[in-house]
C-alpha cells in the first residue's frame, strides 16, 4: 500500500527529535530517564518499521529447511544436532548470525558499527 509522506518512521524519527530536543530540557531531572527511555523506544520502533521484513521470510524459509518449525529448531540445537563437526553446523551457524545481525540492525545498531 503506498503511503503519503511522512512515513511512520520519519513521523517517529521527527516526534523522537522534539523530544530530545525541545521537551528532555524542561524535564525535571528525576524524570530525565524515562524521557530518555521513551526516545529510544521510538528510535527501535522507527528501525523496525523501516525494516522490509524480508530477513524473517528468509530465516523462516532456511529454518524450516533444517527442523519443522522454530521449535524444533530450538530442540535440534538444544539436542547437539548441528554442534561443530556436524553436516549442517556452517548453514545453522549463519543463519543465527544472520537473524541476530538483522535483530541488532533494530535493537543495537552501535553493536553492529551502525548508528
Amino acid at each position: 500500500m503506498l503511503r503519503e509522506p511522512p512515513e511512520g518512521p520519519d513521523l517517529l524519527a521527527t516526534a523522537r527529535e522534539v523530544l530530545l530536543n525541545d521537551i528532555l530540557p524542561a524535564v525535571p531531572p528525576e524524570k530525565a530517564f524515562a524521557a530518555r527511555m521513551i526516545a529510544n523506544a521510538m528510535a527501535i520502533a522507527g528501525r523496525e518499521a523501516a525494516q522490509d521484513g524480508a530477513w524473517q521470510e528468509d530465516a523462516t524459509t532456511r529454518m524450516a529447511a533444517l527442523a519443522s518449525d522454530a521449535r524444533a529448531f530450538a530442540a535440534a540445537i538444544r539436542a547437539g544436532r548441528f554442534d561443530p563437526g556436524t553436516p549442517d553446523h556452517a548453514q545453522v551457524a549463519a543463519l543465527l548470525n544472520d537473524m541476530t545481525r538483522a535483530r541488532c540492525a533494530v535493537s543495537a545498531p552501535r553493536a553492529l558499527g551502525k548508528g
